[in-house]
């Protein structure tokens, strides 16, 4: 057994892949009409086979309240790795990305949060070597 899609609620698909490609980097994977909104799927450039992000749109009931919640106790809905967090933080944070928690050491790891501009905030985390 193997993750091969996980998904991130997004208000906007548009402006959701706008900034998941353009900003942090992914590529477009698969972008399939689905009614009023698309399977719209970026992945790491790194590994273009890899798991997919699916940018799902925020339409369910429960899913306004849940990234709410979450937003204002400064939870993050995921996290992705990056090789970097000082240097992501200072190349997003010089595209305008607005950072929640600047870059901070916690031990085996240094993470730093963002806001994705979709509802979300989003971790980037290194592992400490």
């Amino acid at each position: 057994m193997r993750i091969n899609i996980t998904s991130v609620f997004v208000d906007d698909q548009a402006k959701a892949l706008a900034f998941y490609t353009d900003v942090l980097g992914f590529v477009k994977k698969n972008d399939v009409p689905m009614g009023p909104h698309r399977w719209l799927t970026v992945v790491s450039p790194e590994q273009p086979d890899g798991v997919e992000l699916l940018l799902e749109p925020s339409e369910h009931p429960a899913a306004a309240p849940f990234k709410e919640a979450l937003v204002a106790d400064g939870i993050p809905f995921t996290s992705f790795a990056v090789d970097d967090v000082r240097a992501e933080f200072a190349r997003l944070t010089a595209a305008g990305v607005r950072f929640v928690q600047e870059p901070v050491d916690m031990g085996p790891v240094t993470v730093a949060t963002l806001d994705d501009t979709c509802g979300n905030l989003i971790q980037i985390a290194t592992m400490n070597g």
